[in-house]
């Protein structure tokens, strides 16, 4: 017989909980935004960068549990955000959040987290939570934060448990933009801020938008590029009317699959055009798919600033098998067994040999898996934006 989940009393002072769809509960205390919120469990192993991760589109509808311990301790900026649609909906962190310590800080974790609807949890033992994610998967869960201390435990499991999670869910459409817009933002440099685009620059790249972060755009940017972006659902037509020198796949949250029901016959064409195309994390699933892979559901999922990734595939001469520190997000992988005989595979991950990159024979077509304008490496793998942009004309 299984054994029954873990459901401690409630100790005292405790004003936030993780509720699991299996029942059990982890107390803490609650930080940021009242209320409760409900998504999948994973862990992020970055020493830095947390408020970057808290809004990247990517972790929409999930509960991210740091790491590192000491998290939120240099407070927040305004420069920092990368994007200002939905992300994660809650963290989980060891230790309280202390006044912030940093000259780039604007306001304190705790207040940015609650301006901005984010509920965290803290006091938490993330290494045995870890532990569990490691061993039995993401869960389904329920983070709740109450000032009195008061919650509807049996009410949060079975909210947990109603939650049909993140496989089968197409959530690019919650976390892209309306409209078309023209990219206005260049590099980030310290001390002088974000820099501007050059209108008048080629080649002209259209960037399909399924919860992109602003700074990969900032990135082609600096490759060269003048950027339009484009919501997910832009037709093949619209597309092609704006003239692009090459078409950008963006990343994004949810199941590949689901999001590639509008996505790949679209990518498909682009693809019988001839068009060159760059496409990271979701991106570089979806094209996959558009080539026929197909993509599962990982165990666990990559998420974190120190993932090694060799080069592999053919034509990177004398840099074939070097080692690129990335960073990663997901939780959905190309299934490396189903590429076709027109896809190579150019990149994997060294940590669990899983697909992290491909190319399309006879096509200027490529995608990553990973995340080269989080410059984890720190400058390791801005090498992607100067081949797409450097090869489109």
């Amino acid at each position: 017989m299984a054994s029954a989940p873990s459901r401690p009393a409630q100790p005292k002072g405790a004003t936030g909980c993780l509720v699991l769809a299996d029942g059990t509960v982890i107390w803490g205390r609650g930080f940021g935004a009242v209320g409760d919120a409900v998504g999948e469990v994973c862990f992020n192993t970055a020493m830095t960068g947390y408020q970057e991760v808290m809004t990247d589109p990517s972790y929409a509808a999930q509960i991210v549990t740091f790491t590192f311990p000491h998290i939120g301790n240099v407070g927040a900026n305004s420069e920092d955000v990368e994007s200002v649609v939905e992300g994660a909906v809650g963290c989980v962190v060891r230790e309280d959040v202390t006044e912030p310590s940093n000259f780039r800080s604007l306001e304190r974790f705790q207040e940015w987290m609650e301006k901005n609807g984010k509920i965290g949890l803290s006091g938490v033992d993330t290494r045995a939570l870890t532990r569990r994610i490691r061993q039995s998967g993401a869960p389904n869960a329920v983070i709740a934060h109450s000032t009195d201390g008061k919650f509807d435990i049996p009410a949060l499991i079975q909210r947990a448990q109603e939650w049909a999670g993140l496989e089968g869910m197409d959530l690019a459409v919650r976390v892209t933009r309306a409209g078309q817009e023209d990219w206005e933002g260049g590099y980030w440099r310290l001390g002088h801020g974000y820099g501007r685009a050059a209108h008048d620059a080629t080649p002209h790249v259209v960037a399909i938008d399924y919860g992109a972060k602003d700074n990969i755009f900032r990135n082609l940017v600096r490759a060269g590029a003048k950027v339009t972006v484009v919501p997910a659902k832009t037709a093949y037509d619209d597309i092609m009317a704006l003239k692009p020198d090459g078409v950008f796949l963006s990343n994004g949250p949810g199941d590949p699959a689901a999001t590639g029901e509008y996505a790949v016959p679209v990518i498909s064409k682009l693809l019988a055009a001839d068009m060159p195309l760059f496409g990271i994390c979701l991106g570089h699933q979806m094209l996959a798919l558009a080539a026929g892979a197909k993509t599962i559901k990982m165990h666990q999922g990559h998420r974190g600033a120190n993932h090694p990734v060799q080069r592999v595939g053919e034509g990177w001469g004398e840099t074939t098998g070097m080692v690129e520190i990335t960073s990663m997000n997901h939780g959905f992988a190309v299934d490396a067994d189903t590429l076709p005989e027109t896809l190579e595979q150019t990149h994997v991950s060294l940590f669990d040999g899983s697909n992290c990159g491909i190319a399309v024979k006879g096509r200027r077509a490529f995608g990553v898996q990973y995340h080269p304008e989080a410059s984890p490496g720190p400058q390791d793998s801005f090498y992607l934006f100067e081949k797409f942009v450097g090869g489109l004309g």
